[in-house]
C-alpha cells in the first residue's frame, strides 16, 4: 500500500483557548476529561494515559514530535478539525503556533476539515443530558466570504498544505449547517462556486471540495443527512469520505460492542458509497470508540445516547486488518486519489487515537508503518 495516501483527523482541543477558558476556567483543555475518566463497567480501560504525557499541542516542540512520529509511520497528512464561527476561528493555536511553528512541518502535509457543527458544552455532558449551545455552526454569507479569504491566505498558500492534483483539499463536516447559514441549497452552491473562483484567482488550478457525509445523529445539535447523493450533485463535491465508523453502524451491545461487526458494516458502506455518489469515496478506518470521558463520572453509566453509549475497544491488529482492507478498496480509485482517512490522531475523549498510550505504546502506528514502509525498523 505504498501508493495509498493516509490522511488522519486531528482534534485540536489539547491547548488553552480563550473561548474554552471563558466556560471552564483558565488553562482548561480536554486533557482534564481524559485525566478524570474512570472505569464505568467491569473490564473498562480508563483512564487512557498518553505515553508522551499531557502535552500542549500549541508548543512547536511538542508538535514536532507528533509530526515526526506520523511521518515516520507513513502518514501523509493531518486533517485538522477546523472551527470557524461568525466571530472567527476557534482552537487554531495548535495549527498556527504548533504545526506552522514546528521546525519540521515540511515533513507532513495538512488540510482543513471544517467542523461546522454546533459547539455545545459536553465537557462533560450535564447529568440531565441537556447540552448548552455555545457557538452556532451555521455561519452567515458574510462570515463565509471572510472565512474563505482567510483560508486561502493563511492556509492554502502554506507550503505544507495538502493538495490533490495541485488543488487544495478542503472538507466540510456538516453540509446541512452550510446551507442553513447561507439561506438554502442554491445559495450554498453559489457560495461554493465563488470559493472555487477565489482559489483559481489565487493561482491554484482549482479547489478539491470533499464532503463528510453520514446518516446517524450522534452529537447534540447535529442533523442527519436525508439524501446525500443530492447534496453531492447540487454542491459539486469532488469526493466523499467519512469521519468515524459509528456514523455508519449501530453499536448494538452495551456496554461494549466488538469492532469486527462495526468494521463489516462500514465496509458495506464503502461499497454503497462507491455506487451511489458518482465521485470517489475515500474509505475511513476508525481506531476505537469510547466517549465515556465526556460523561459525568460519578453518575451511572447507561445506554442513553452520546456520550452514554457502547464503547468499541479496537486492538492494534484489528486496526491493521481494517487498514489493509481500506487500502485495497482505495487502490481502485484514480492514482492521485487513492486515499484512506483515519479517525483519529488524538480523539482521546472519544477513545480513537493513534498517539501512543501506556497500554499499547506505538502498536497502532506500527500497523501503518509495517504496511507503508515495511523495510524500515519498527519503533
Amino acid at each position: 500500500m505504498k501508493d495509498i495516501q493516509i490522511a488522519v483527523y486531528y482534534f485540536p482541543n489539547y491547548h488553552a483557548d480563550p473561548r474554552n477558558e471563558a466556560v471552564h476556567g483558565r488553562g482548561w483543555t480536554e486533557w482534564e476529561l481524559v485525566r478524570s475518566a474512570r472505569p464505568r463497567f467491569p473490564g473498562h480501560r480508563q483512564p487512557k494515559v498518553p505515553l508522551w504525557g499531557w502535552e500542549d499541542e500549541a508548543d512547536p516542540r511538542v508538535m514536532a514530535r507528533k509530526i515526526r512520529a506520523a511521518s515516520d509511520s507513513g502518514i501523509d497528512a493531518f486533517l485538522f478539525d477546523w472551527y470557524y464561527y461568525d466571530d472567527g476561528p476557534f482552537l487554531e493555536r495548535a495549527l498556527l503556533e504548533g504545526f506552522h511553528g514546528a521546525p519540521n512541518c515540511g515533513e507532513l502535509a495538512y488540510a482543513l476539515m471544517w467542523a461546522n457543527h454546533d459547539w455545545t458544552d459536553i465537557h462533560p455532558l450535564p447529568a440531565d443530558g441537556s447540552a448548552r449551545l455555545l457557538h452556532r455552526g451555521a455561519v452567515t454569507p458574510e462570515s463565509f466570504e471572510r472565512m474563505t479569504d482567510y483560508m486561502i491566505g493563511t492556509h492554502f498558500r502554506h507550503p505544507s498544505y495538502w493538495k490533490i492534483d495541485g488543488c487544495p483539499y478542503f472538507s466540510i463536516y456538516e453540509v446541512y449547517q452550510l446551507a442553513a447559514g447561507l439561506g438554502g441549497w442554491e445559495n450554498a452552491a453559489a457560495a461554493l462556486g465563488r470559493f472555487r473562483s477565489k482559489v483559481r484567482k489565487a493561482g491554484f488550478p482549482g479547489l478539491h471540495l470533499n464532503a463528510v457525509l453520514w446518516g446517524v445523529q450522534l452529537l447534540p445539535g447535529e442533523t442527519a443527512a436525508d439524501c446525500p447523493e443530492e447534496i453531492v450533485r447540487r454542491l459539486r463535491f469532488d469526493s466523499v469520505t467519512s469521519y468515524v465508523w459509528v456514523h455508519h453502524a449501530r453499536l448494538d451491545r452495551f456496554p461494549r460492542t466488538g469492532c469486527r461487526e462495526v468494521f463489516e458494516a462500514n465496509r458495506a458502506y464503502w461499497e454503497e458509497a462507491a455506487r451511489k455518489f458518482g465521485v470517489p469515496y475515500f474509505p475511513n478506518v476508525t481506531v476505537g470508540w469510547d466517549p465515556s470521558p465526556r460523561t459525568v463520572q460519578n453518575l451511572p453509566f447507561t445506554n442513553a445516547g452520546y456520550p452514554h453509549m457502547p464503547i468499541m475497544e479496537q486492538a492494534p491488529r484489528e486496526f491493521g486488518a481494517a487498514l489493509e482492507a481500506a487500502a485495497q478498496f482505495a487502490a481502485g480509485l484514480p492514482p492521485s486519489q487513492r486515499i484512506v482517512t483515519v479517525n483519529a490522531w488524538n480523539e482521546w475523549t472519544e477513545g480513537s487515537y493513534l498517539e501512543p498510550d501506556e497500554a499499547n505504546g506505538f502498536a497502532c502506528l506500527n500497523e501503518i508503518r509495517c504496511r507503508k514502509r515495511p523495510a524500515e525498523a519498527v519503533v
